[in-house]
């Protein structure tokens, strides 16, 4: 019964050592955790703080969960698309409407985004011990950061995902055979398409990582790849381009509007809020809502790092000329490709007019730079590496001198940002205690019974929004005649009530309004006070 089995030596079956991750990947790791679990308790604290915008994509996401609608737009405007909405929907659906739900899937992307630019990092030729540094400074959350990456208001929070993507797609697609390229042109295709119709803020790194793909793979993209490419890109951007024919818009002139073109601003205010506040902001070095002057540094840092960066990726491209397929040009093609799309974020910026009008809250607009992380740190880290490695060679004095002073660069990177983000962390109380008194005034309007009332813009999508439009509001300037509503369908509901009553932050211009219809005399106002709010009814 025992023919035809050998029983092998005693000596040749050893046990399998378990494969243990390298100490820099480990510890890319448990950053990344930290990063993400900072930004979960950051959730729990309601921070960042919620708004009116952020409330409308709640309600997109509460019609779409309803089956109710299926938006393409923001509500009220004919540009951003929804796709926040969509991923939320689910979890609306299931646990109903709140903050928290709608920016699970904005935490996801970060999440996926740390993954993508550490696995980018890889690619372009890092080390294991610069792709920590990547993650490490990505983890980071200052006040502008968490806002981009946390916020469901439209168009932030897929950016840098997205763009990560479509730089590791550029790679693979330069590197790979032509049997394996197919999915690869159509991921990349799909996802510009998305791009375009979410937010074309990203189109810089788009054009630039296109023309890239065009330089190294122009015959390829004649044939059936261009096919595959073409097909997915309108895919991705069917709901845009669907909306515009069927009611004739022109998303791109809705765009330019929404960067300020009405309204002039001087060019001195302009270079200002993009060159001096934006960059700071944007990475993550600045205090919640404004910059001190000690963080500004970063200003006059990263356009000389941009340049040098450049130059190395060139030189790199130069040097390896003779070998077009070599993975060393690849990586320094795609810097160079990154670098450029960060410069035309930059300057696309600069020349709009909402940089000089609202240089703080528009730095939004710079949110994607961080994609070009990777490659913006790289010469300094190339710098600081032999130091750190003790293999200085040649000119050592020189070798040295910028050695350090790379050093003190990147420590300066990682103490500013690590110095916002502790000012967040201070700041999160007063923003929970702000929180607490908004849930306060949706418990008393429902003990009020109260189902329609009319508001300022800061206060009315959000209030709906929060009680899953039990209560419908109406929009109100301060001198209380009608606003700006993102939904029509509230205002006629409200006025169709004869008992709509008002809402109000206290201590605030429409608030001191309303406080002058307050009497005894038939059709006066009563007022209603709970921490923080002032709810006027009207007198029966």
């Amino acid at each position: 019964m025992t023919a035809g089995v050998r029983e092998e030596p005693r000596e040749a079956v050893r046990p399998r050592t378990p494969r243990r991750l390298p100490l820099p990947t480990l510890l890319a790791l448990l950053v990344g955790f930290a990063g993400v679990g900072y930004r979960l308790a950051l959730l729990f604290a309601d921070v960042p703080p919620t708004n009116s915008d952020e409330a409308t994509m709640g309600l997109a996401a509460l019609h779409i969960a309803r089956g109710e609608g299926f938006p393409v737009w923001f509500y009220g405007q004919a540009y951003m698309g929804t796709l926040e909405a969509y991923l939320a929907a689910p979890l609306v659906a299931l646990a109903g409407p709140s903050v928290l739900v709608l920016r699970l899937p904005t935490l996801a992307l970060y999440a996926l985004f740390l993954l993508l630019s550490w696995r980018l990092t890889r690619r372009l030729g890092g080390d294991r011990w610069y792709a920590l540094l990547v993650v490490a400074v990505l983890a980071l959350g200052a006040d502008r950061v968490v806002k981009n990456q946390l916020i469901a208001g439209g168009g932030y929070p897929e950016l840098n995902p997205a763009g990560a993507a479509l730089a590791l797609l550029t790679v693979g697609l330069c590197v790979s055979g032509p049997g394996a390229r197919l999915p690869r042109w159509a991921a990349w295709g799909l996802i510009s398409g998305v791009l375009l119709w979410v937010d074309p803020l990203i189109l810089p790194y788009v054009l630039t990582l296109g023309v890239l793909l065009v330089a190294r793979r122009r015959r390829e993209l004649a044939g059936r790849a261009g096919l595959v490419l073409a097909g997915a890109l309108l895919l991705g951007a069917a709901p845009m381009l669907v909306d515009s024919i069927r009611h004739g818009r022109n998303p791109v002139t809705a765009v330019l509007a929404a960067g300020g073109s009405g309204t002039a601003a001087d060019w001195a205010d302009r270079l200002h809020g993009a060159l001096v506040l934006g960059p700071p902001l944007a990475m993550g070095f600045c205090s919640p809502g404004r910059c001190a002057t000690w963080q500004l540094w970063w200003a006059v840092a990263f356009p000389v790092l941009l340049v040098l960066a450049a130059l190395t990726a060139w030189h790199t491209l130069r040097r390896a000329s003779g070998r077009p397929g070599s993975a060393e040009r690849v990586s320094a093609g795609v810097r160079l490709a990154l670098l450029g799309g960060a410069a035309g974020v930059l300057a696309a910026y600069a020349v709009s007019n909402a940089a000089g009008q609202t240089p703080t809250e528009s730095s939004r607009y710079l949110s994607c730079l961080a994609v070009a992380v990777p490659a913006l740190l790289w010469p300094l880290w190339q710098a600081a590496r032999p130091l750190a490695a003790r293999r200085l060679t040649g000119r050592r004095q020189l070798a040295e001198v910028a050695g350090f002073g790379a050093l003190a660069v990147l420590a300066g990177v990682l103490g500013t940002g690590a110095s916002a983000t502790v000012d967040v962390i201070r700041a999160a109380p007063g923003v929970h205690a702000e929180a607490d008194r908004h849930r306060s005034l949706v418990d008393t309007l429902g003990a009020l019974d109260v189902r329609n009332v009319r508001g300022g813009y800061w206060t009315c999508n959000r209030l709906t929004y929060a009680t899953g439009e039990n209560v419908v509001c109406a929009v109100v300037d301060d001198d209380l005649t009608p606003g700006f509503d993102r939904l029509p369908a509230y205002r006629r509901e409200v006025a169709a009530d004869p008992d709509a009553a008002w809402v109000a932050p206290a201590g605030s211009p429409l608030a001191a309004r309303l406080d002058e219809r307050l009497g005894t005399e038939s059709g006066a106002l009563d007022v209603v006070t709970v921490a923080g709010w002032r709810i006027y009814l009207p007198r029966r």
